[in-house]
């Protein structure tokens, strides 16, 4: 089978090419096409995965690497589609996250601020794309991990349908630590989890008919022995009676991370953009070291993840348990093996709701698990939000629908309505600001300077 991977040139590609070496089942991965708009790091990348393969114990030939800049020839025979792009590139990322701290708001990239700004720049160029694999790949299955995730699923549907699923490792990861916890095999553990990308949380975890999350709740050894547990702290968590997402410390101490991320010299996005960058230079020069350099790299970036959360809540490193491997390319992977050989799986993704959360619509894209097999994802009956969870999750999903209405018809109107409706934007006023500096600084914007 031949995979493609949109973004082939991203820093994150050689974890997705590990699995694939690691998989050794029939009918498994043969051909992976890296398509990019960079060349230079096409071709860095290309050398990582080279060298991953030439030191990789497998009885059986790696999978063949090519690389193009051409998308249809990159498109054309896929069976599987991998979307991980970043338009704008990690440049954009620091914009937008400077935009929003200059304006005393969050700017994190999928959260707030610089998610939306993220979406806005995204969301034209994912649907360009999926009208490319519509007419020419409309077999293909389209695995999508594009920031904002949820948001550029929804956006891809309407002209993908079904064949486009979104993926994060946020959720499985939260589950599997959890699971974990409370010596529980996270394989075979049910996670009753539901919201939207970034947005959600665990609010049961059952194994031999037990739910055992309650146990989990009242012991502070175990929440104390996971990131997430703490992140929110056990008797945070014991009041809303589930252990939300990383990413929700955005929303439950939101003043307390501004003032942490406004405290340091410089932001994640622009941490990134120097690490990799590096990385990239150092490749070009040394391309015989390129999985060494790659390595080293990849250490730092995971040891510093979140770091300005974890110095709120004083949650100290990241231990070994937290950053073990098995996060979205395990997604990717299983998810690719259900779908090729009808293999059952149960996978928690980003799709249509098809009225299983009650407070949104059948087409609105959350974040659930899903029974997969040969005719795709559906999501599983999951319990009810509570009223705080379907709140905030209704009040997101309308600042993503209102930034697909803004990236989709060119409206500045609806592009302010996002900025301006989302909980962690106070203000009318700073949400125009922050548009109007997105709109003269990111020149992906210039559709919305009408």
């Amino acid at each position: 089978m031949r995979l493609t991977i949109l973004g082939g040139g991203g820093f994150r590609v050689p974890l997705v090419y590990h699995a694939l070496l690691g998989d050794r089942g029939a009918g498994r991965i043969t051909e992976v096409v890296l398509f990019d708009t960079d060349r230079s790091r096409l071709a860095a990348i290309g050398a990582v995965l080279r060298q991953q393969a030439s030191v990789a114990d497998h009885p059986l030939p790696p999978p063949v690497v090519t690389e193009t800049t051409d998308l249809d020839e990159a498109l054309r025979g896929a069976d599987f589609i991998f979307s991980a792009i970043r338009v704008g590139g990690l440049e954009g990322r620091t914009i937008d996250e400077r935009i929003a701290l200059d304006l005393d708001v969050l700017g994190q990239e999928t959260v707030g601020a610089g998610g939306i700004a993220y979406g806005l720049r995204t969301l034209p160029v994912a649907v360009r794309i999926a009208q490319r694999i519509a007419a020419v790949a409309p077999e293909a299955w389209t695995i999508n991990f594009t920031n904002p995730a949820g948001m550029v699923t929804e956006a891809m549907i309407p002209i993908l349908g079904d064949r486009v699923i979104g993926i994060c490792d946020s959720p499985s990861g939260l589950g599997r630590r959890a699971a974990l916890a409370v010596g529980v095999d996270p394989s075979t553990a049910f996670y009753d989890y539901a919201g939207l990308n970034h947005l959600g949380w665990l609010r049961g975890l059952r194994s031999g008919g037990v739910d055992r999350l309650p146990e989990l709740l009242q012991s502070d050894d175990a929440l104390s022995s996971f990131e997430e547990g703490r992140l929110f702290s056990p008797d945070w968590l014991r009041s809303i009676g589930s252990i939300p997402n990383e990413y929700l410390h955005y929303y439950y101490f939101a003043r307390e991370t501004l003032a942490a991320v406004q405290a340091v010299r410089q932001t994640r996005g622009t941490f990134l953009l120097e690490q990799q960058s590096a990385f990239y230079a150092e490749t070009g020069k040394h391309p015989d070291q390129a999985l060494e350099l790659w390595q080293k790299t990849r250490a730092e970036r995971e040891s510093t993840y979140g770091v300005e959360s974890r110095e709120v809540a004083d949650a100290g490193e990241r231990d070994e348990r937290d950053m073990e491997a098995g996060g979205y390319e395990q997604v990717a992977l299983s998810l690719m093996r259900a779908i090729a050989h009808n293999e059952r799986a149960s996978l928690i993704l980003n799709v249509r709701n098809r009225g299983v959360l009650h407070h949104l619509d059948d087409d609105a894209v959350i974040e659930i698990p899903c029974t997969v097999d040969a005719n795709g994802a559906l999501p599983v009956t999951v319990s009810q939000l509570t009223d705080h969870q379907a709140g905030l999750v209704c009040s997101v999903k309308a600042v993503e629908r209102s930034t697909i209405d803004a990236a989709t018809t060119g409206s500045r109107s609806a592009a302010l309505k996002a900025l301006a409706y989302h909980p962690l934007i106070d203000s009318v006023t700073v949400a125009r600001s922050v548009l109007d500096a997105c709109v003269e600084r990111l020149p992906d914007l210039a559709y919305l300077r009408a």
